[in-house]
C-alpha cells in the first residue's frame, strides 16, 4: 500500500504564499499521477490540481490556475503545491491522492487509490 502524508499547512494571511509538501512511501512505481483535492467546511471535497508522476502533464481546476503550482521530487518521492494570491476562499483541508489505474488526468475523487490524512490551511482576510 502507498502512503501518504501531507504537511505545510497553517494560518496565512490573504495574499500570502504557502507550500504544501505530501510525501510518499510504499510501492510508489506504480503510481501514475498524483494530486491534490481540498474540503472547506460544508462542502464537498474538491480536486486543485494534478500530475502525471513519470511525465509533465499537468492539470488544473479553473479556481487555482495561474495562482498554483504541482510539481513533484522523484528521487525523494515528494508531491508539492505551490501556490500564491491565496484567498479565503482557498481555506480547506488539502489533501494528497494517488493513482494506480490508468484514469488519465483523473479530476474525479474515485479515480484515485490513496488517500493521506490532509493538512489545514486557513487564509485570514
Amino acid at each position: 500500500q502507498v502512503q501518504l502524508v501531507e504537511s505545510g499547512g497553517r494560518l496565512v494571511q490573504a495574499g500570502g504564499s504557502l507550500r504544501l509538501s505530501c510525501s510518499a512511501s510504499g510501492p510508489t512505481y506504480n503510481v501514475r499521477i498524483m494530486a491534490w483535492f481540498r474540503q472547506a467546511p460544508g462542502k464537498e471535497r474538491e480536486f486543485v490540481a494534478v500530475l502525471s508522476w513519470f511525465g509533465h502533464n499537468t492539470g488544473y481546476a479553473d479556481s487555482v490556475k495561474g495562482r498554483f503550482t504541482i510539481s513533484r521530487e522523484n528521487a525523494k518521492n515528494i508531491l508539492y503545491l505551490q501556490m500564491t494570491e491565496l484567498n479565503p476562499e482557498d481555506t480547506a483541508v488539502y489533501y494528497c491522492a494517488a493513482a494506480q489505474r490508468n484514469v488519465g488526468l483523473g479530476r474525479e475523487h474515485g479515480d484515485y487509490d490513496y488517500w493521506g490524512q490532509g493538512t489545514q490551511v486557513t487564509v485570514s482576510s
